[in-house]
């Protein structure tokens, strides 16, 4: 009995999935750079293929191009943006923490923030303005990973065919069983991370923009540190649009009162409801609206266990365990 439940291939299956989670396990403090390499091949891979159905070049010469300009643009903003947006992001945290420590004229608002001090938010604030500020001067490291990620996935594309070839002799190998089992997961792990990070992605630009737009038209200070507020925090699913609002309603009070809190209210709301009804339809697969309890559950114990990457990669890496365990019809994606 035991021979033949070690022989069935759904015990193999289970088998290799454990096998690769303790590999990626003991790989962990790599992680960083094996999700960045994924990240930036995949969504790459989907670029090339876009500019290759619109302009007939080579492909190697539009991975040339488009990876220069990438790094291009990407040097270009890091040289000419990243002091102002330090200054921008200190101004930020000292004019949130200053609203913290300061007495208002309002009885509810005092109440609310003499509860906030009482779990010391505004401690909890300069953590977060000191670990922002550690982060961005200890840019070499980040710098490495970014670099070797990107030149990782540009040699993944630059040689595709080639590498998609070599891969498939050991579909023929001594170790063919495995081969197929790690083919399969890989389908899957393309087919729903890739899409729904990608799909994650659009839908956090569009709100940064919009966002930003509202902003500027409100009048609102630090634009370049609260548009990058917006864009991480619109990486995560739901539970980013309700962080996001905290800080911009207690800036929208500093600066207007209540008249102001009102219209960034109604701003989000519409922006919000354009990512609920418009791009979540078209660029989220049905199986990825997952009930919002779940979406909370999944975001707490993935920020639990993978910290920040937890987070922007909890609800992908869930859809795809709900494909490979079949939940929904993996035929939507």
């Amino acid at each position: 009995m035991i021979n033949k439940l070690m022989q069935s291939s759904g015990f193999k299956r289970i088998s290799i999935f454990v096998l690769i989670a303790l590999v990626l396990y003991a790989m962990r403090s790599m992680i960083n750079l094996i999700l960045l390499t994924f990240i930036f091949t995949f969504l790459m891979n989907r670029l090339v293929q876009f500019i290759e159905t619109k302009i007939p070049l080579n492909r190697r010469l539009i991975v040339v191009i488009s990876y220069a300009c990438i790094v291009g643009l990407l040097s270009y903003c890091l040289v000419m943006y990243l002091p102002m947006i330090i200054q921008e992001i200190t101004a930020l945290i000292k004019q949130l923490t200053a609203f913290y420590t300061s007495k208002h004229d309002n009885i509810i608002l005092n109440y609310i923030v003499n509860r906030m001090e009482e779990v010391k938010i505004s401690s909890y604030l300069e953590q977060g303005f000191q670990f922002l500020i550690k982060y961005f001067t200890d840019i070499s490291s980040v710098t490495i990973q970014v670099l070797l990620a990107l030149l990782l996935s540009i040699f993944c594309l630059l040689e595709k065919p080639r590498l998609i070839e070599f891969t498939k002799k050991f579909r023929n190998s001594k170790i063919s069983s495995i081969y197929e089992e790690v083919e399969f997961f890989a389908r899957k792990f393309v087919g729903t991370f890739g899409k729904v990070i990608e799909a994650q992605l659009i839908i956090a630009v569009v709100n940064c923009i919009l966002t930003t737009i509202s902003l500027w038209l409100l009048d609102f200070p630090q634009l370049g540190g609260l548009s990058i507020m917006v864009f991480v925090l619109g990486l995560i699913p739901v539970a980013g649009v309700i962080i996001s609002l905290i800080p911009l309603v207690i800036i929208a009070y500093s600066i207007g009162g209540f008249m102001k809190v009102f219209y960034v209210g109604i701003a989000i709301f519409i922006i919000h409801g354009i990512e609920a009804y418009i791009l979540n339809p078209n660029l989220m697969s049905s199986k990825t609206n997952l009930p919002v309890f779940y979406t909370f559950i999944v975001l707490i114990f993935s920020e639990h266990f993978f910290g920040v990457w937890g987070l922007i990669i909890g609800i992908p890496v869930f859809v795809f365990l709900l494909d490979v365990l079949e939940v929904t019809d993996h035929k939507k994606v």
